[in-house]
């Protein structure tokens, strides 16, 4: 043993008079490497222990040293996987704060305070190949794992496991390709997970498949930057988290999960809060889509693309979500369920981006709130639900391209309580019971954006409260109401368009009240009309200013302010242009074989929809929407506004200023 201590000690004396090179220890397939230079004095206590840079080993354990010309990059941790096993190398200045244990290829580190380290924190850079490997970091503080070309599989659990419930960051290295795999049938929670927040970054690429939950799991916020993320499969959710979801920038492809594309929900451990600034403490469930390329494919039952159980607010990005999947009966809420692009059990803002969205399910939506949807700035959303209605004995759920708020019965309900109104029959409003009153919540707000939503069955727009519009474009399309109301309905400006193959073109149940903007509405046939107000309820219809096309009529007992025209007869098919005198307001076209044909045309001194593609008229540019890229139309179809006649049927027209 004093010849062992002797040799030791000599051995020790020269790697630190040499100042360039590195020190390396290993304890089985772990390798701590000092830099000569740093290693200062190195304790060897009664020949059991040896201590270097604070890290102390029992001398039984050290299975090698040897020294090197290797450099060593400070806080980092590299773990590299090779078939069966893996190896792991830790940086000198930090190896007092870990501790590794390599098992085959599944690696587990324990990480403590890393506060002395410049403040700086511990990279764990992960490379290499393993069908049977994993890593298990457990600790107290902010760390990255850095992705540097890693595939690996765990057949017996996740592939990456975090119990640190502080910020981690998990980067994909610029140019390299991972893909991450758990077991099937496991006890795990996702492929990856994070008892704490997990913010996904990096300009490389990350695959993931999730085989007995979700893909990744976070028990705290998720945020994604600039990363390509695909998560190929799921059990449960793509992407599940509490408290919030961020996406920034990045590529981020969802698809083939048997749940949610993505879920937030709340923290329960934590008091709830609304959106606080920088994020900083909440607890808000909400989801925040601000840049990047989201694309989700959900086919489950009752499937949504994002689901936030808070709000969802969208400020940028290009977000493409396709639902497939059918209704189911919720026996636990005793209620029918359906698939949607876009849910969110609060609020719902719409600020910027481009959004894609079709549902071609049972009782499918593409957007869905429960309390105020507001659209604004420069949106720009195209909403297709191709589905019909799906039910489950007296309930049933009806597919809408675009739907916000709640109405909720009370007072005299004949058996039907709490937010099962309507029912059975599980539509709109009176559907199916005797409430005698109702309470609501939320409603639509649309102030600028262009919107096209479209229903094959039911309404195309929906809002079981209130509809405020002020700006932007809309078009709408359905063989039901093309825009529905649950209650009051007001137009003071933009440009609006419904169109309803088989009932009414704008309906309101409560108050509809037209101050302002163009508007063009198309009703199927009589009774239907193309201006609808509950006047069986008391309410009323009030045109007060705007230009507005009435096909199909207007509601009866409807109140007129200012000047107006109402002509007997058209043709289909057919373009039309609506003059004040001399002055162009609208040119539009009347439908023909029930298909709006080119929904909205509205003339270039009014302003030009960024949407809209150009249409020539006698030299004149006017500007169409969706449906046609060109059109015709001749100044002998004029129409020229005067005197209000209540006579005759067919379409009308009126400026208000």
């Amino acid at each position: 043993m004093k010849k062992a201590l002797l040799v030791l000690t000599a051995f020790l004396a020269l790697a630190t008079s040499v100042t360039a090179q590195t020190l390396n220890v290993k304890v089985g397939n772990v390798t701590y490497q000092f830099p000569a230079s740093q290693t200062g004095d190195m304790p060897f206590a009664s020949g059991t222990s040896l201590t270097i840079m604070g890290k102390t080993f029992a001398t039984a354990d050290i299975s090698g040293i040897s020294i090197d010309n290797s450099e060593v990059t400070n806080n980092l941790v590299s773990v590299t996987y090779d078939g069966t096993t893996a190896s792991v190398s830790v940086a000198g200045n930090v190896a007092q704060y870990v501790s590794a244990n390599v098992s085959g290829a599944h690696v587990t580190i324990a990480q403590s305070n890393t506060d002395a380290v410049d403040g700086d924190e511990i990279t764990y850079q992960l490379s290499g190949t393993t069908t049977n490997g994993s890593l298990s970091l457990s600790g107290s503080y902010k760390c990255t794992v850095s992705l540097a070309g890693l595939t690996m599989t765990n057949p017996s659990g996740a592939a990456i496991s975090i119990t640190n419930k502080k910020r981690i960051q998990i980067s994909a290295k610029k140019g390299t390709e991972n893909t991450l795999t758990d077991c099937a049938n496991g006890e795990q929670k996702g492929c990856i997970y994070s008892k704490g927040q997990i913010q996904l970054q990096g300009n490389g690429t990350l695959n993931v498949y999730g085989k007995t939950a979700h893909a990744i799991k976070s028990g705290d916020y998720i945020s994604i930057k600039n990363l390509t993320l695909n998560v190929l499969s799921a059990v449960k959710d793509g992407i599940n988290c509490n408290k919030y979801f961020q996406m920034k920038s990045g590529t981020v492809t969802i698809s083939a999960v048997g749940d949610d594309g993505i879920q937030t929900d709340f923290e329960e451990d934590d008091t709830a809060t609304a959106e606080t600034t920088d994020h900083e403490d909440e607890n808000s469930a909400n989801a925040y889509i601000e840049g990047g390329t989201l694309t989700i494919t959900a086919s489950a039952s009752a499937a949504k693309g994002v689901k936030a159980s808070g709000s969802l607010n969208i400020s940028g990005g290009t977000i493409n979500v396709t639902t497939t999947g059918g209704g189911m009966w919720d026996a636990g809420e005793s209620d029918t369920k359906a698939a949607c692009g876009l849910s969110a059990d609060y609020d719902m803002t719409v600020s910027g981006g481009t959004l894609t969205l079709k549902s071609t399910g049972a009782g499918g939506k593409c957007m869905k709130c429960d309390s105020t949807m507001t659209i604004s700035g420069e949106a720009v959303i195209s909403a297709i639900t191709t589905g019909s209605k799906y039910t489950y004995g007296s309930y049933s759920s009806s597919p809408k391209a675009i739907k916000a708020g709640t109405r909720i019965a009370s007072g005299n309900t004949s058996g039907n309580t709490g937010s099962n109104w309507g029912r059975p029959g599980g539509g709109g409003p009176g559907g199916g019971g005797n409430q005698t009153s109702y309470t609501y919540r939320g409603g639509m707000v649309i102030t600028g954006g262009s919107i096209y939503a479209k229903a094959s069955n039911h309404e195309a727009i929906e809002s079981k409260s209130t509809i405020d519009i002020s700006g932007g474009y809309v078009y709408a399309e359905s063989n039901d109401d093309a825009i529905n109301s649950g209650s009051t309905f007001t137009i003071s400006g933009g440009y609006v368009m419904g169109n309803s193959t088989g009932n009414d073109g704008l309906d309101a149940n409560g108050n509809f009240y037209i101050k302002g903007g163009t508007v063009v509405a198309v009703a199927a046939r009589s009774p239907e009309v193309a201006l609808d107000a509950n006047t069986e309820g008391g309410y009323q219809l009030y045109l007060q200013g705007g230009t507005v096309v009435a096909i199909g009529g207007l509601e009866s007992g409807c109140t007129v302010t200012g000047t107006a025209y109402r002509a007997s007869s058209y043709s289909r098919g057919t373009w039309y242009g609506l003059y004040s005198g001399s002055t162009t307001l609208l040119v539009f076209k009347v439908p023909s074989n029930n298909s709006m044909g080119t929904p909205m045309v509205v003339y270039s001194s009014q302003g030009t929809p960024t949407l809209y593609s150009s249409v020539t008229t006698n030299g004149t540019q006017f500007w169409n929407g969706y449906g046609n890229s060109s059109a015709t139309y001749s100044t002998n179809n004029k129409v020229t506004l005067s005197s209000y006649s209540s006579g005759g049927g067919g379409w009308g027209g009126g400026g208000w200023w």
